[in-house]
């Protein structure tokens, strides 16, 4: 009888340990979800930087944000609102000092359909064929990213994640400009995604077209897209991870709600990083523009503090994401 007990006992035990283990995975802020994996950037926050509207300092704040930590950059094939170019050279600048290697880093930028460019300033022949914009703007991307600052280095030249910047007027124009996109993988391009894609039906329609499924989402986090609740649902069943931008900029009533507060309190932290710390327990991959170079440093390594305290306060956080969920119309 002694036997069974004991044996009773471990059980127990056991049946104990993986409860604990299980609700610290549920209610804890981990850095091991899908959108670290897909960035690379596991152990790390799931923050991308932003370069767009950076104009002549994106080498400079590139440059500073790699520096910092940020292991993931976003930019795109629009000089409109980004200089890809200088992008570039700040990636080439981080990789010749040592700073980082490029398989260490995730690059993601942009195709930009001709209703989103400066007609006076594009990477394509707005008049051209779907098919030679396409190979157009990809290749000046292509240059613009490569690893070295010689020109022969563009055959080592990879993207990690290539977006449709916008979707078409109807699903199957967006289809078409994606399935062009397919033939640039696995090679040359890693995954695929789309921005500025609000509409579910469109999305859906997308993705069971297509070949290679969309590996990301990114799209403004705010209140008047009811923070994409359905959209982002859609997502994480599919292993879509969603990439917001406007987190901070378009929602500033929820800088000042009950959850952000409470959590920018107990954590120590600026109601910023609670802001973005209770986006990240959603499985969401914010981007970052700051461009103060404190700034940098302080939200990677307070979003570090925030998954420290909820390790320790689980059920104080298990609290606050509910009622963050509840702030934003999520119900599940």
């Amino acid at each position: 009888m002694g036997i069974f007990r004991s044996l009773r006992v471990v059980a127990g035990h056991a049946r104990l340990l993986s409860y604990n283990q299980s609700f610290r995975r549920e209610f804890t802020m981990n850095f091991e979800g899908l959108a670290n994996e897909k960035l690379g950037t596991t152990g790390k926050p799931a923050f991308i930087y932003g370069t767009a509207w950076k104009k002549e300092d994106s080498t400079r704040l590139v440059t500073q944000a790699v520096s910092a930590g940020f292991r993931a950059i976003d930019t795109a094939a629009q000089p409109k609102h980004y200089r890809e170019e200088l992008v570039g050279d700040a990636l080439r600048e981080c990789f010749e000092k040592g700073i980082v290697k490029r398989d260490q880093i995730f690059i993601q930028t942009k195709f930009t359909p001709p209703n989103g460019q400066d007609k006076t300033n594009m990477p394509y022949d707005r008049f051209a064929p779907l098919e030679q914009q396409i190979h157009t703007s990809v290749a000046s991307s292509l240059e613009n990213l490569r690893p070295e600052a010689s020109l022969a280095s563009i055959t080592d030249s990879y993207i990690d994640s290539l977006v449709i910047h916008s979707p078409y007027d109807t699903a199957q124009e967006t289809i078409a400009a994606y399935k062009l996109l397919e033939t640039y993988v696995p090679k040359r391009v890693r995954s695929l995604g789309i921005s500025n894609i609000y509409s579910l039906e469109h999305l859906k329609a997308v993705y069971k077209e297509v070949e290679i499924k969309p590996s990301f989402v990114q799209n403004r986090f705010y209140p008047q897209t009811k923070h994409d609740v359905e959209l982002r649902r859609y997502c994480a069943e599919n292993g879509i991870v969603y990439q917001s931008f406007w987190t901070l900029t378009g929602n500033p009533k929820l800088l000042v709600s009950e959850p952000i507060q409470t959590l920018s309190k107990l954590a120590s932290v600026s109601k910023e990083v609670a802001l973005y710390s209770l986006v990240m327990s959603l499985g969401i991959a914010p981007l970052n523009g700051t461009t103060n170079v404190g700034r940098m440093k302080s939200d990677l390594e307070d979003i570090v503090r925030v998954r420290n305290w909820t390790n320790v306060y689980g059920e104080k956080w298990r609290t606050i994401v509910a009622q963050f969920k509840d702030a934003i119309g999520q119900k599940d």
